[in-house]
């Protein structure tokens, strides 16, 4: 695709799209990076990234799924740190092999469980993580 086809693009397709729904003033990725209204092959790199190196574009793993299998996962978490505990521990036995804990409200929010606003929410639907 050339410069020319991109601005062909913006003036012919994107245009009308736009007249009927206006983009949102402003797309940026988390880091405040703006987000180009549109990728060809004269914004990728000479060299593509490769899988398992920064960027990691390509994924963490340099074989991906070929060598690490999926993880089978259970979502758990409820109650005293010790009955969660024993239940990964039961997971963890019967076969699992990754655990994705369910912290609590306050942990989830980034508030101990001594702030006033966690005040009655503490290990009530996952597990409280303070240290």
């Amino acid at each position: 695709m050339t410069e020319d086809e991109v601005a062909r693009w913006r003036a012919e397709v994107k245009s009308r799209s736009v007249a009927k729904i206006p983009e949102r003033p402003h797309m940026a990725r988390s880091c405040g990076t703006p987000w180009a209204d549109v990728y060809t092959a004269l914004d990728a790199p000479a060299e593509p990234p490769l899988p398992g190196v920064f960027p990691f574009t390509r994924g963490v793993q340099p074989t991906m799924y070929r060598s690490a299998p999926w993880t089978m996962r259970q979502y758990a978490g409820f109650g005293t740190a010790a009955a969660s505990n024993e239940r990964y521990r039961y997971l963890l036995s019967q076969g699992t092999t990754g655990l994705s804990v369910a912290f609590d409200l306050p942990t989830q929010m980034g508030y101990d469980p001594d702030h006033p606003l966690a005040a009655g929410e503490v290990g009530k639907v996952g597990v409280s993580i303070a240290s």
